[in-house]
């Protein structure tokens, strides 16, 4: 065993702590916890109504702040990730200060993570990341350069585009747990559409938690370099990636060569404030959460008014009060009324010729009437028609799984509905008994009695005349008998002409008690389930713009 050999056992010893390490937890700050806080509640409340698939990363990303909070905030993740062939591990080697991770032409060269910790106690971190005690390493420098990285745990994932799915699996599962990300590209592969519409267009969120490193420089002549780097920045700009410059948020885009070491003098550097800022891990989930929200958006959000107007609560009331027949039974209220004026008020003459017509009417040759069956098969059909618009016009606007849960609780309001109003207008609708007698109908029967009396004592008179038991006088009789043929019909014609406004007053009294009543048990059946629905969506609407804070609104 030669003395390099040594060096590189030494330094790929496995980094296990000596002793028991007590590291402090990561700690989120007040806005953090509470956009946390609210996705939390936000995914409960919206259980019983989005599938498991659609809060499946809001749930991931719960759970991994979860599990991130339990471990050390002292250290700060960085994985290197890349294609094939574009010096990843070289890169790593070269940040480790020797070679630990394999490097090569074959293809892929990284098939299993290596990590690689510049300081004790982050054993916890990478057991979350299932790499095991043989392939973690500690880096073999100097005190001073392992100062500089101190609390920083970079690890070296299998190649984004290799052959062998396993490898590709690995590696995207771990981009998820880390806290940072150093993308290698070189200057063969760095416009390659898989990295950037697979990878770096996703992640656009996380520009604040990401590097982007422009390898083997050394293999451009001149002020090539330059030019690809600055094409490079256009493409990450075109992903919708914020770049960090003049003191701005976002990634770090750097040219080095791995091979010759130029530039990872700045990569060290730039790496070493990064994670001396300690502030990698809450930026990474306050990353997640707000991709998380953006996915969510769609099933929460909508560009529309919504919710119901009184309009339309209006008109639905107003099919139901048709459904039972309102307009009927006002009018059916109003006729009995002026039937009962004509009863009180009208010629007894009269009154007997109309019921001696009504008896003496054949019954052939009448149009058929409508059946029950067919009234209530009818009202039936008004009654769901006017559901299926108010809970049209409902959810009209509202996301899917909204839209969904509005009509079905108006659909099982409706259930019953139509017994409920048919058993409801039997009770409110046409009253029973006799309407109410006003105050002038006892003078109008009095004075209908008097045209009466005179019209029988005129006709008694000329008949005593007649045979004989009175002295002839024909003046006097016949003037009693026209003054109450003449005086009768008048008297019930006035009775007719006031009558109208009681009638019809009464009339619009029973069609609005029935209204009313239509109205509160359409309410109370359909209106009220269709807005605890709405009322539902509009605080879990209200829930999410708490998740997504105050960089953005709902609308």
């Amino acid at each position: 065993m030669n003395e390099k050999t040594a060096a590189e056992q030494l330094a790929v010893a496995e980094s296990k702590p000596s002793g028991p390490q007590t590291v402090a937890p990561l700690a989120y700050d007040g806005p953090t916890r509470s956009r946390l806080d609210a996705l939390r509640e936000l995914v409960g409340l919206s259980r019983t109504r989005l599938d498991s698939r659609t809060l499946a990363e809001a749930s991931r990303v719960l759970d991994e702040a979860a599990a991130r909070r339990k471990l050390s905030g002292q250290h700060t993740v960085v994985a290197i990730a890349g294609a094939t062939g574009s010096g990843k591990s070289q890169l790593f080697n070269a940040l480790a200060g020797v070679a630990i991770s394999e490097t090569g032409v074959r293809r892929p060269t990284t098939a299993a993570p290596i990590a690689c910790s510049w300081s004790d106690g982050a054993a916890s971190l990478i057991d979350r990341l299932g790499i095991p005690g043989r392939l973690r390493r500690r880096p073999l420098q100097s005190p001073e350069a392992e100062a500089q990285l101190r609390g920083l745990v970079l690890v070296d994932l299998p190649d984004l585009d290799s052959a062998a799915v396993q490898h590709r699996e690995q590696a995207e599962r771990l981009l998820a747990l880390v806290d940072a990300v150093i993308w290698v590209v070189d200057p063969e592969k760095y416009a390659d559409a898989v990295l950037h519409e697979r990878y770096l267009r996703p992640m656009a969120g996380h520009a604040e938690v990401m590097f982007v490193v422009l390898n083997q420089i050394d293999r451009l002549p001149g002020e090539a370099a330059h030019q690809v780097l600055d094409d490079l920045r256009r493409l990450l700009d075109e992903d919708g990636i914020a770049l960090g410059e003049f003191g701005e948020p976002g990634a770090t885009v750097l040219a080095l060569s791995a091979l010759t070491g130029d530039g990872i003098g700045e990569l060290r550097e730039a790496l070493g404030q990064f994670v001396a800022e300690r502030g990698a891990a809450a930026r990474r989930i306050l990353a997640d959460l707000d991709a998380a929200a953006v996915r969510l958006w769609p099933v929460y959000t909508t560009g529309r008014r919504t919710g119901l107007s009184e309009r339309a609560r209006d008109e639905f009331s107003g099919r139901l009060a048709d459904a039972v027949g309102a307009t009927a039974a006002g009018e059916a209220s109003e006729r009995a009324w002026l039937r009962n004026a004509n009863r009180a008020c009208g010629t007894p003459w009269l009154r007997l010729w109309r019921w001696f017509l009504e008896r003496s009417e054949p019954t052939t040759g009448q149009l058929p009437v409508r059946t029950q069956a067919d009234e209530q098969a009818t009202a039936r059909q008004r009654v769901e028609q006017a559901v299926r618009t108010v809970s049209d016009r409902a959810s009209a606007g509202l996301p899917a799984p909204w839209a969904q849960a509005v009509r079905e609780a108006a659909v099982r309001g409706s259930q019953g509905l139509p017994e409920a109003l048919d058993e409801l207008a039997a009770r409110a609708g046409l009253p029973t008994g006799r309407p109410p007698t006003p105050g002038w109908w006892p003078v109008a029967v009095l004075a209908q009695a008097s045209m009466t009396l005179l019209q029988v004592v005129g006709g008694l008179w000329l008949v005593g005349q007649i045979v004989g038991v009175m002295s002839p006088n024909l003046g006097v009789p016949v003037l009693l008998m026209v003054a109450g043929i003449i005086g009768g019909p008048l008297v019930e014609w006035s009775c007719k002409m006031a009558a109208r406004g009681p009638a019809r007053r009464y009339g619009l009294e029973a069609e609005r008690r029935l209204r009313e009543a239509a109205a509160g048990c359409g309410r109370a059946r359909v209106l009220d389930p269709v807005a605890s629905e709405l009322l539902r969506y509009q605080e879990i609407r209200d829930q999410y713009g708490r998740v997504i804070g105050a960089r953005a609104g709902v609308r």
